[in-house]
């Protein structure tokens, strides 16, 4: 799906997360861990320890903690030439050691970020997506801001229109729909000009109306019954967004301290499914989907069998959630790696 540029964009925002150690482990300590991460830029990150080019797309106050920042993304050999400095605050999120984003632990503290305040018209869309063949965005930013929610859709139209694939993590983060109105308000003129979109059944449910049988249920399920509602949910996506060739669903659930992971793709053709993963112990859930949708863009992006594709993707994945921090460090023989000791 390579286009006439070789570059991939990530597009979202840059956040600061702040990993407390509860029972007031962190004021007894007066230790709070940070991370640089953001879901676009934790894809980003992947994408650049994989080897593919990548710029990266957001907007930070002009002080010298943004230029510190911006500092360490470019020494990972991602370029950040087209990050607008503006406004006046990072965002920033507090969620307890090991905790889940999708959880209530998640405190977000992102309002009047300089990401949130950006207006259509502020990035110009024809310079910044020069040499680009793939803009890959998230239902996070649509989530923040009224004005965000705008950038996003010229984005991704700015991008269609120039024929560059364009993709979309659908990261449903009910806390952040603050401003009034209702996702699917939002999100379909977004979806309509993506060619990639990744999520689950239930965040498709949320952001799209695409709904999942009656009695369907979180967890508890075989493996079989959540890969015929996940190819039901494609299949209705693929209908009513006909520029959609790819739709990836992931399943995560807990199981005591660890967890049971796999993951579906459905293309134009096919339906493919991924290895079971089970894990007794997990570092860090932090970015493990973002981990996921880096794993994808990297085997469509070179063109590899789809059914290594979906496999390489959740073993990305898999292998994230071992990782401390927001993004992967493993490398792509790491994850083939991972792929041959789960068989």
């Amino acid at each position: 799906m390579q286009k006439s540029g070789n570059i991939i964009c990530c597009f979202g925002e840059l956040l600061l997360r702040f990993s407390p150690r509860m029972q007031g482990v962190f004021i007894k300590e007066s230790l709070m861990p940070m991370y640089v991460g953001g879901a676009e830029l934790n894809v980003a990150t992947a994408l650049a320890n994989w080897g593919l080019p990548v710029n990266y797309i957001s907007a930070l106050p002009d002080n010298f903690l943004s230029k510190e920042i911006l500092d360490a993304i470019a020494s990972k050999n991602i370029a950040v030439n087209n990050v607008i400095l503006c406004g006046e605050r990072i965002g920033i999120y507090y969620l307890p050691q090991g905790a889940d984003m999708k959880h209530n632990a998640v405190i977000y503290d992102r309002n009047h970020s300089s990401f949130s305040s950006l207006y259509p018209g502020q990035i110009n869309w024809d310079k910044a997506l020069e040499n680009i063949a793939w803009l890959h965005v998230s239902a996070i930013s649509p989530a923040l801001s009224a004005q965000a929610a705008a950038v996003c859709l010229e984005a991704v139209k700015a991008a269609s229109d120039k024929d560059i694939t364009v993709s979309i993590d659908l990261n449903y983060r009910a806390k952040l729909w603050q401003y009034g109105v209702n996702p699917i308000d939002i999100m379909p003129e977004i979806v309509q000009h993506c060619d990639v979109v990744m999520g689950n059944v239930w965040s498709a449910e949320s952001l799209l109306q695409v709904k999942v049988d009656s009695g369907f249920s979180h967890s508890g399920a075989t493996k079989n019954t959540y890969l015929l509602q996940a190819d039901k949910t494609a299949d209705e996506i693929m209908k009513r967004f006909p520029k959609c060739k790819f739709v990836a669903n992931t399943f995560r659930f807990d199981e005591n301290d660890g967890i049971r992971y796999f993951a579906s793709l459905k293309s134009k053709e096919a339906n493919f499914h991924s290895t079971t993963y089970h894990a007794q112990n997990i570092v860090d859930k932090v970015g493990s989907g973002d981990c996921f949708m880096g794993g994808l863009i990297y085997g469509i992006f070179n063109n590899h069998p789809t059914q290594n594709i979906i496999e390489f993707a959740a073993a990305a994945a898999f292998g994230k959630l071992h990782i401390k921090g927001d993004t992967t460090s493993n490398t792509v023989d790491d994850i083939k790696k991972i792929i041959t000791a789960n068989g």
